[in-house]
């Protein structure tokens, strides 16, 4: 007589949860720090791994901790002094994968556009609302850009010039571009155009080599100096 034995049960895979985003905050306002941690700590997927009040302690937190996201404030000790940029480039420089995000009360075009130029990812004003601000962080811990639509605004009031006939985008690689300056992914952004990913990143590699830039966030810098935004 065959006997049909029950084939064994599969255990389901074990799926382990994707390595949470780790951030140091930079501000010189302890109980601002407190806030930000309160919030952000709401979120499975972000984790708070420390924090600095001086250009110093930021410094040492980073080397410390090796964050994937910085949040830095560009007003660290009293007086008029943004030293915020110069922490913000001493850290690009010696963590370059490291992704800044400028948060800070100061909306002024200078500032927006000097923080992009000393590395910065991202510049979001501190009355963002929790929700852009998440997203914002997000966005750059995957290399994205991240401005809010008032430093975004800053940066094409601050910028101009013309477009070379060499460097001219197509009409597909600028609706690429204003994607990337809302800090879209390229999956967020080919769903937007009805395009693939992959497609998404041929017109993202297109566009940032013609305007000689190696990440998205220059390429929105430089794009705005072009007046292409």
């Amino acid at each position: 007589m065959n006997v049909r034995t029950a084939p064994p049960q599969q255990r389901p895979p074990n799926r382990a949860r994707p390595m949470p985003v780790r951030i140091v905050l930079v501000d010189d306002h302890s109980i601002m720090r407190q806030g930000l941690r309160a919030v952000l700590e709401r979120e499975q997927d972000l984790r708070v791994v420390g924090e600095a009040g001086t250009p110093a302690d930021a410094v040492a937190a980073v080397a410390a901790t090796r964050p994937h996201v910085v949040l830095l404030d560009l007003k660290l000790t009293a007086g008029p002094q943004t030293d915020g940029l110069d922490v913000c480039r001493t850290l690009c420089e010696a963590h370059p994968g490291i992704g800044v995000l400028v948060l800070t009360t100061f909306a002024e075009d200078r500032l927006v556009v000097e923080s992009v130029q000393a590395g910065a990812r991202g510049y979001v004003v501190k009355d963002v609302d929790t929700t852009e601000l998440v997203r914002a962080i997000r966005a750059v811990s995957r290399g994205e850009s991240a401005f809010d639509a008032r430093s975004a605004s800053a940066m094409v009031r601050s910028l101009s010039g013309g477009v070379p006939d060499r460097e001219r985008l197509t009409e597909r690689e600028l609706d690429v571009l204003r994607l990337l300056a809302r800090g879209l992914s390229n999956r967020a952004i080919g769903a937007e155009l009805f395009i693939s990913e992959t497609t998404v990143k041929f017109h993202v590699g297109n566009l940032m080599r013609k305007l000689m830039v190696s990440r998205r966030a220059e390429a929105v810098y430089a794009a705005t100096k072009l007046g292409l935004l």
